[in-house]
């Protein structure tokens, strides 16, 4: 419980610091800031890095799917940089929030490929995204860094409260579930 008050106190810092940039050149636009606060800014790729963690804990593997989560991410944001818009962005990120969503509030398993397989494809999408509004003065590897730093974070509260719900608050799990999952049929909307 601590260390989920720790992670939560840091990301609040994180996501209200803004403020403190007040020289040119030095705002949340600029390298690992600009990568840093856009997945904390997007809910869309905020819920998903929650519920990756989340899931991941859920069903027992809270190092592989975040792990295979980040490095695809990774791979996305390369492509999407350097290829630009992709067919299908917004629905394959709306789908990776409606299926996430579904699997932690069924409690879902799968086997271990599909789920490597589904929660790396779920990244490349959100990766491309981040490569694809990378911003044109922002240093590419910086950018890269910041958005996987935070988006390990989001990963890691995600994780945080599972452990917390799991066993004693398993109906606050499969609201959380439908709130995701409907936050995904939300997106498919826009």
């Amino acid at each position: 419980m601590k260390f989920l008050r720790s992670v939560s106190s840091a990301l609040l810092f994180i996501a209200t610091a803004s403020a403190v940039w007040a020289h040119p050149g030095h705002g949340p636009h600029f390298g690992a800031a600009a990568g840093f606060f856009h997945p904390l800014t997007g809910w869309d790729h905020a819920l998903a890095m929650l519920a990756v963690g989340f899931w991941a804990a859920q069903i027992g593997a809270p190092v592989l799917l975040p792990s295979t989560f980040l490095i695809m991410l990774s791979v996305g944001g390369v492509a999407g940089h350097w290829m630009g818009p992709i067919s299908g962005l917004e629905q394959g990120i709306a789908a990776s929030v409606l299926v996430l969503g579904l699997l932690i509030e069924g409690a879902i398993r799968l086997p271990t490929a599909v789920s490597v397989a589904m929660i790396g494809l779920f990244a490349f999408f959100h990766g491309a995204a981040h490569g694809i509004e990378m911003p044109a003065n922002a240093d590419g590897l910086q950018y890269g860094l910041g958005f996987l730093a935070a988006s390990a974070l989001l990963q890691i509260l995600g994780i945080c409260l599972s452990s917390v719900a799991r066993g004693r608050f398993s109906l606050a799990t499969r609201i959380a579930g439908v709130a995701i999952a409907v936050a995904g049929v939300i997106l498919f909307a826009r």
